[in-house]
């Protein structure tokens, strides 16, 4: 029987630790109904399920490696190291796995419009890549403070034919955007699909969200399994929301013997109160229509990594963290940033600096360990639209770029 205890109406656990649900006001309750309904129908729907794999085999390359870091691992001189390759695919992350599902349940509910949020831009960007793909118009929220971070992705989303409208409220980050973006599709229900892309939210996001992204997780167990004959020993993951470490983490939870360790962005410091990591530094509480663990200060949500950089994380990695099934760590900015260049130079593979953070925690993980154990990292996304803010960084920090 599976670890994981969930209601029909996306409520994980029992008793007083519970999380997800659906906290929202009757008219967004209405709306998510009819997604809930229609993922309900079409998910494992023969016909749905084959032009589904047929766009992931086609359009965004799966399947892709799991490939041994050889170099890394004789550096760092203890477990071997192994990546999940999600930045080879189209658009450069794990993203697109759930926006081409996303978008054939849309297609099928006759939707007119879709709107997204965006953190780091690579939801984004893989929103309206298959916005354009299909013909459907788009638009997309993004924090304002994001935007100038991320300036490469907003110019990418509009090439592709998407408005990107910017949030300026509050932090004008990611957690601002779902804001505008729960504004929009309460009001435009009707002809708009909203396509969330992470495994946040009300019911059903969450399960929507880790049901697309958990080929990332089946394609890596069975590529362990050919090339060691065995299972990892740990599988790690970045955790912002969390949609790419429940993608790889789901097709484990009842293997026992893998370990699974999600890693939070630790930001200026856990003791500054500066970061992103309310699994490591929060409690339960509601944001965004859904129970998770949640910071104590919202305000002061920070990390480097701006597909990082929410409050709150998703109600099934909540759940873990209640049950004992995964280990939550935070590594800090400027760990982040080494990881980055390590994996760089060493590998030749520039990672997304919200990859950069399971990185970090994996470089201190492996040389505690015999060379015999097995880590899986998920390279969630490639670095390209990071090159220019962390040139800009770095060229403070020589200590870093000399290492």
């Amino acid at each position: 029987m599976s670890v994981v205890k969930v209601t029909e109406h996306g409520v994980f656990g029992e008793g007083e630790e519970v999380f997800g649900g659906t906290f929202v006001p009757e008219a967004l309750e209405t709306a998510l109904h009819r997604v809930a309904d229609a993922f309900a129908k079409y998910k494992d729907d023969p016909q749905f399920i084959e032009e589904y794999n047929y766009y992931l085999k086609e359009y965004v390359g799966r399947e892709n490696p799991l490939y041994f870091a050889q170099n890394l691992t004789a550096k760092l001189g203890g477990a071997k190291i192994y990546l999940k390759r999600e930045d080879l695919n189209h658009t450069g992350a794990h993203k697109i796995n759930n926006t081409i599902g996303q978008i054939l349940l849309a297609k099928r509910m006759g939707a007119k419009r879709i709107i997204a949020e965006t953190g780091a831009g690579q939801h984004g960007v893989a929103t309206a890549t298959v916005a354009a793909l299909f013909n459907i118009p788009c638009t997309i929220y993004m924090g304002e403070v994001d935007m100038e971070r991320q300036a490469l992705n907003v110019f990418r989303m509009e090439l592709l034919g998407s408005k990107v409208v910017a949030a300026k409220s509050g932090n004008r980050t990611l957690k601002e955007a779902v804001d505008e973006a729960l504004m929009d599709f309460a009001m435009n229900h009707e002809d708009t699909f909203y396509l969330l892309g992470s495994a946040v939210g009300p019911h059903p996001y969450p399960l929507m969200v880790r049901h697309f992204q958990s080929v990332i997780g089946r394609e890596a167990k069975a590529q362990v399994l050919a090339k060691e004959g065995r299972l990892p020993d740990y599988v790690i993951a970045c955790v912002g929301g969390g949609s790419n470490a429940i993608g790889l983490f789901y097709p484990f939870v009842d293997d026992s013997s893998v370990n699974m360790i999600g890693v939070e962005p630790g930001g200026k410091g856990l003791s500054t109160g500066y970061h992103a990591a309310p699994l490591t530094f929060g409690k339960p509480d509601v944001i965004h229509g859904f129970r998770c663990y949640v910071m104590d200060d919202p305000d002061k949500c920070h990390s480097i990594a701006a597909g990082l950089d929410y409050p709150g994380v998703g109600p099934e990695h909540s759940y873990y963290k209640a049950i004992g099934r995964a280990e939550y760590v935070a590594v800090e900015d400027h760990e982040a940033l080494s990881a980055f260049v390590e994996l760089s130079k060493t590998e030749g593979i520039i990672p997304a600096l919200e990859s950069s953070h399971a990185v970090a925690y994996a470089m201190k993980l492996a040389p505690t360990l015999d060379k015999d154990k097995i880590i899986i990292i998920n390279l969630s996304g490639r670095g390209d639209k990071d090159v220019a803010q962390v040139s800009e960084m770095l060229s403070q920090l020589t200590d870093i770029l000399n290492q």
